[in-house]
């Protein structure tokens, strides 16, 4: 069964200004942490860039489609699934969510996390499983 964020973690996501990002290496070491904005729907978290580029953290996350992130109170490796291509109901609801939690940041400056470039752009961030040990329950 795959993971799912618990109400906790969905939380601090929502509750954190800014959810920092950390793409692995080949090596499997982390490359710098890149705060970026992030917004929960439902019972997924999503993440978005306003200008699309192979480089940076954007670039790094889409090809190794995995990344850990941090908000304060949580530290948790996740698998990044490309939804750009997302229906229009859920377009929708990470559309709204953008200027609800950024709001305060001037209108033009959360418009552009809205527009169809910036859509085309979203990922779901999907929590990894944890690892186990024998006295986990």
């Amino acid at each position: 069964m795959a993971e799912i964020w618990t109400p906790d973690e969905l939380g601090r996501i929502h509750d954190a200004d800014e959810l920092e990002i950390a793409t692995p290496r080949a090596d499997g070491t982390l490359r710098d942490w890149v705060p970026i904005w992030a917004v929960c729907v439902g019972t997924h978290a999503y993440v978005r860039t306003w200008k699309r580029r192979d480089t940076g953290w954007y670039g790094q996350v889409v090809d190794s489609r995995k990344a850990r992130i941090r908000v304060p109170g949580l530290e948790r490796d996740v698998f990044v699934a490309a939804v750009g291509a997302i229906d229009i109901e859920l377009r929708a609801g990470v559309d709204a969510a953008f200027p609800s939690k950024y709001g305060r940041y001037g209108r033009g400056t959360v418009e552009r996390m809205t527009t169809e470039e910036a859509a085309a752009t979203t990922l779901r961030l999907d929590p990894q499983p944890r690892d186990r040990t024998v006295d986990d329950p």
